[in-house]
């Protein structure tokens, strides 16, 4: 390859490494999509790496060894997911989104790429250290949240399905209590889709009363899955005891009145506080 001049190799490597996070690279491979010297390369990486830093915009890792190499980390600090939620509760506090109901409408929020791709880095930086083999969700509306949260894993995303599909085989099928209808539905997910004794992280968009949570929970006992986290987009504050404990929510769904459409949501501030 053509021998790059340094500011379209810091471009470039930049480029390639934010784009795939937690992909490892090798000083090596990157030398040659550059055409540069690999002490080269290393001198580039550290100044990326600085400039990451210094702007908050994640961080270079490396991994030493024989297969070792470079690989980037979404993480957000602390601060700015803070003033990201704070803004994104702003924008849901409108009287125009409360529909016939009491329900509350978000289709513009969850399918919003920017919104869910930061929402994804946010999970990912509260739940790293849990190292997951997979990312589950329920069909439909969590999937762009979950699906954002597994890219910045870099690992598979597992959907589980409300009814069992004919083209994916035989199935494990659960019924569980919804919180938000309060009815007995029922889960499905292929037998080939999870290996036994995986580590799953659960991400969803909404969490009642905790009963899809807790129906995924259980449906991953039925692989022999070990859950090491649950992580919802917004939760509410009644009824205040889940059915499920443990959780990370990052809003809070305080009040909403169906006659006033006055509607009230935080940034989470419970006991599973993302920081």
């Amino acid at each position: 390859m053509e021998r790059l001049k340094r500011t379209d190799r810091l471009v470039v490597l930049s480029s390639i490494l934010t784009k795939n996070p937690n992909t490892l690279y090798s000083l090596n491979d990157l030398a040659v999509m550059t055409g540069a010297a690999k002490s080269t390369i290393s001198e580039d990486l550290t100044l990326i790496k600085e400039l990451l830093l210094s702007h908050s915009l994640g961080e270079l890792c490396s991994l030493s060894g024989a297969a070792g190499g470079i690989f980037y980390k979404p993480l957000q600090n602390e601060k700015g997911s803070k003033d990201f939620l704070k803004e994104l509760a702003d924008r849901l506090n409108d009287r125009e989104r409360v529909i016939p109901g009491g329900f509350l409408y978000m289709n513009d929020v969850i399918f919003d790429p920017h919104i869910i791709s930061r929402i994804g880095e946010i999970f990912y930086t509260k739940f790293q250290h849990t190292v997951p083999d997979f990312i589950v969700t329920i069909e439909t509306k969590g999937i762009p949240v979950a699906a954002m949260t597994a890219r910045s894993f870099n690992i598979p995303l597992i959907i589980v399905r409300n009814s069992g599909r004919v083209t994916e085989g035989s199935s494990v099928n659960i019924n569980y209590l919804s919180g938000s209808t309060n009815r007995i539905q029922t889960m499905s997910l292929a037998r080939r889709a999870l290996p036994d004794h995986a580590k799953v992280l659960i991400i969803d968009d909404f969490m009642k009363g905790g009963g899809t949570a807790q129906g995924m929970v259980n449906l991953m006992k039925e692989f022999n899955g070990v859950v090491v986290g649950i992580g919802v987009v917004m939760t509410t504050r009644n009824p205040e005891q889940k059915l499920i404990k443990d959780y990370t929510a990052l809003l809070e769904l305080i009040s909403i009145d169906a006659e006033t459409n006055e509607v009230i949501i935080k940034p989470f501030l419970g006991k599973n506080v993302l920081f």
